[in-house]
């Protein structure tokens, strides 16, 4: 296993954990700001707009953006 493996391997749970505190985070801001919202729907809706902005950070990885980061 080369470094870079190793040390993102070594970040994987942290950033496991990182992501899951981001949805659920924005699950606690609809629920207080609608609290009459449908949360199966704004859970979607937050998925949606976390995997696009995923989407558009691995096209920018994938363009070289990140190479020399």
């Amino acid at each position: 296993m080369d470094a870079t493996t190793q040390g993102v391997e070594a970040l994987k749970n942290e950033i496991r954990f990182e992501i899951r505190a981001i949805f659920k985070m924005n699950m606690k801001f609809e629920d207080w700001s609608v609290p009459e919202a449908d949360d199966k729907k704004a859970a979607n809706q937050i998925l949606e707009v976390m995997q696009k902005e995923l989407n558009e950070l691995k096209e920018e990885v994938d363009s070289g953006k990140y190479d020399n980061y």
